[in-house]
Order: structure tokens, then C-alpha cells, then sequence
């Protein structure tokens, strides 16, 4: 009887010094590791990608945000701020149903077919906003040089990317509302331009953040 006392409290013994040490290791000294790796090689990564402008994060060059005035009285969706450039349509899992208590940010496709009629009544609506919004006096916009990006969102709900084609449609528009020259806000599109990964994998793209917090910078030189 003694025996079996004495072996069940070692074996106890045993097992609490064991969760006692892997509880440090990898409860403690294995996530202060990988997090000071991070830090010290991979800082900008680590702290989520944050764009800065005037001194504070502004968001992050990995996540799409929308760019609208501020919602009116009636209204049930906000309409675009056209100072700005507009990044691709959102149209993830759409509202959050569950918890109410705070506004969370979800990702997700449509997963709507080719041939839903919702998702055509989207691209087509969105399609005549696009060139309604963009035509200039004297420059409309043909159906033709809609970008697929623009009335269309991405798999995630939350690209923060449009292709340089977009963004050029958008170039006449951006300069009249902010008085500015044409060529200007073309060149600040050139600027802020990435080129295909390494060269040869995916395609040139623009971050519409980027873009649209250096084009804030050249609205208050001027």
C-alpha cells in the first residue's frame, strides 16, 4: 500500500515538473523567441504593415479600406468620396450579424456564380457608377476601359490593390476634385506603381493607401 502511494506521488511529482518546464519553454522563453526574431528581422511584417501619415498608423498596406462621405440621413450605404482614389468593390460576407457590440472587420468572397442575377445586377451597377463617377468633361469613360478589378471584388473581400489601368481611369477624376494638374496625379500614380514579384510573378498593382496618403501630401503643398 505504501508502495503504491509513494510511486503514484512520484509519478505525480514527475508530471507537474514536467508541465512545470514545458509550460516555460513553450508557454514563455519558445513565443519571447520567435517574437524578438520578428522584431529585430522582420519588424514592419511583425506589427502588420502599417502605413503612417502626420505621425500616426493610418492603416496597413495589406488591407483594403473604402475611402466615402460620411453616411447621411436615409442613406443605407455611403457614397464614394471621389477626391480619393477608390479601390476594387467589397463585397465579402457583408455585415457582421453576430457580435453587435463591436464592428468587425470580415473577409470572405461572394461565392456568387457568373450567372447569379445578383452578382450581375452588382457588376452592372457597378460598372455604370465607375464611368459615371470618372467621366470628365470632355474625357468619358467607355464602357470598354472599365477594369474587371473595378466592379468586381477580390476572393478575400479586402485587396488593398488596384491594377495601374484603374487607377489611370481615375487620374482625371482625382486631379479636377482636388485641383490639380492631370499630369501631377499621373505621376504620383507612376510613383507609387509596383512591378511584378521578382520580375515575373503576378501583375504591376497600386496600394490604393499608399497612393491616396501620398496624394493628401501633394493637395497640402500645394
Amino acid at each position: 500500500m505504501n508502495n503504491s502511494v509513494g510511486n503514484s506521488a512520484r509519478l505525480i511529482g514527475a508530471g507537474l515538473r514536467a508541465l512545470l518546464v514545458l509550460t516555460v519553454i513553450c508557454g514563455v522563453l519558445y513565443p519571447l523567441a520567435v517574437t524578438g526574431v520578428a522584431q529585430a528581422l522582420f519588424h514592419d511584417k511583425a506589427n502588420g504593415s502599417e502605413v503612417t501619415a502626420d505621425g500616426r498608423v493610418v492603416g496597413s498596406e495589406l488591407i483594403g479600406q473604402r475611402y466615402d462621405l460620411p453616411l447621411q440621413k436615409g442613406q443605407e450605404t455611403a457614397e464614394p468620396d471621389l477626391k480619393w482614389f477608390q479601390p476594387r468593390p467589397s463585397n465579402g460576407l457583408g455585415e457582421n450579424s453576430v457580435n453587435t457590440q463591436y464592428k468587425l472587420l470580415l473577409s470572405g468572397a461572394t461565392n456568387l456564380a457568373g450567372d447569379n442575377k445578383d452578382l450581375i445586377r452588382q457588376v452592372k451597377d457597378a460598372k455604370a457608377a465607375v464611368i459615371k463617377d470618372n467621366s470628365t468633361p470632355g474625357h468619358p469613360v467607355k464602357p470598354s476601359e472599365v477594369p474587371a478589378e473595378a466592379v468586381t471584388s477580390s476572393g478575400s473581400g479586402l485587396d488593398p490593390h488596384i491594377s495601374p489601368a484603374y487607377a489611370d481611369l481615375q487620374v482625371r477624376r482625382v486631379a479636377e476634385k482636388n485641383h490639380l494638374g492631370v499630369a501631377q496625379v499621373r505621376k504620383l500614380v507612376d510613383e507609387h506603381t509596383d512591378g511584378r514579384i521578382l520580375g515575373f510573378i503576378g501583375e504591376p498593382r497600386v496600394n490604393v493607401l499608399q497612393l491616396n496618403v501620398a496624394l493628401k501630401e501633394l493637395t497640402e503643398k500645394g
